[in-house]
């Protein structure tokens, strides 16, 4: 499969191509590359994609993968009704 065709990063829709590109132009943080492609800010906030773009991140530097920094994820991961932020109680 051509890397091209690659989904790294399912819910923003970025391929590993695009991902080896950034790397190439100097974006080798999964910081920089979170806000340039979007990667790790859908639904899944990263959980899949950040391990594969860390490690392309590393074969590219030639660093560990110790060495690459992982954003740590903003609460709340997963969906909530916005009564729920305000305190409203369920009506059932």
């Amino acid at each position: 499969m051509e890397n091209g065709k690659i989904i790294v990063c399912r819910c923003e829709d970025v391929t590993l191509a695009e991902i080896r590109q950034l790397i190439e132009e100097g974006f080798t943080s999964l910081d920089e590359i979170k806000r340039i492609a979007r990667c790790g800010m859908g639904p899944c906030q990263g959980k899949t994609c950040s391990q594969i773009i860390a490690r392309e991140i590393a074969a590219a530097t030639g660093k560990s993968l110790e060495e690459i920094q992982i954003p740590t994820n903003r609460p709340p991961i997963g969906g909530i009704k916005l009564g729920e932020l305000v305190g409203e109680e369920n009506e059932e």
